[in-house]
């Protein structure tokens, strides 16, 4: 909450609530409050507070079993879609890699569709590196969960279509900017991350983008948050 009321975002989205409808009461002052929570307790779930009232709100993306594990809100608002999800982990075996991949074509199906609306900020945990700049050992972890030729092709194929990965828009060569590390002992302390989650706006955004960060001084997770500036104005 010290980041929270620090950052003063005007959106400020979520991912892994882990939460039950009825488990919070928290109330923010200058906040709408929308929460997709996971059928499966203590699970997946996303949030997103925002100042603005949204035009429209949505959840999933129209498969059931999408919307059971809570991972995706979208917030239509004037002049974009603003699109909040936490992605399915392909598992340390790769067992759910497959439903992994059908995600990936679910959501590229589904942005596109919201971009010939209007331009979309797609943004949460997507549990992949992009490229070997993206996390610290990428020769050790290539063919590892979230590190994968498929998951990474399908980031690939999505900023081919017109979107940006808002962090290298800004820093196309920044090494060692990490979001994520493991809560083994040191790892953090020895910034041995990987960078997986984003900011991804459509292409045509790009005039209005004004920076693209991550706060990694910010403690409480394993994760730290990343900051994405719009000025419409």
């Amino acid at each position: 909450m010290d980041y929270f009321h620090k950052v003063n975002a005007d959106i400020f989205a979520v991912q892994e609530i882990k939460l039950q409808e009825g488990q919070i009461d928290l109330e923010i002052e200058g906040y709408y409050q929308y929460w997709n929570y996971a059928v499966k307790k203590g699970y997946s779930g996303t949030a997103i507070f925002t100042k603005e009232k949204p035009l429209t709100v949505h959840y999933g993306v129209g498969d059931k079993e999408l919307e059971e594990e809570g991972r995706i809100i979208t917030l239509e608002f004037a002049e974009f879609y603003f699109v909040n999800v936490y992605t399915p982990n392909a598992q340390r075996t790769l067992a759910r890699l497959p439903y992994r991949l059908q995600w990936e074509e679910e959501m590229y199906i589904y942005l596109n569709e919201l971009d010939e609306k209007k331009p979309v900020i797609y943004c949460g945990d997507l549990n992949v590196a992009h490229e070997a700049i993206d996390l610290r050992n990428a020769k050790s972890n290539r063919g590892n969960s979230g590190f994968t030729e498929e998951e990474r092709g399908k980031m690939t194929k999505l900023l081919n279509a017109g979107f940006v990965d808002a962090f290298r828009y800004f820093y196309p060569e920044k090494e060692g900017a990490y979001s994520w590390w493991s809560y083994m002992n040191k790892v953090r302390e020895r910034n041995i991350g990987w960078r997986i989650d984003y900011f991804i706006t459509s292409e045509r955004l790009t005039p209005f983008l004004e920076s693209a960060s991550i706060h990694t001084e910010v403690m409480g997770s394993d994760h730290c948050p990343v900051a994405l500036e719009v000025n419409f104005e």
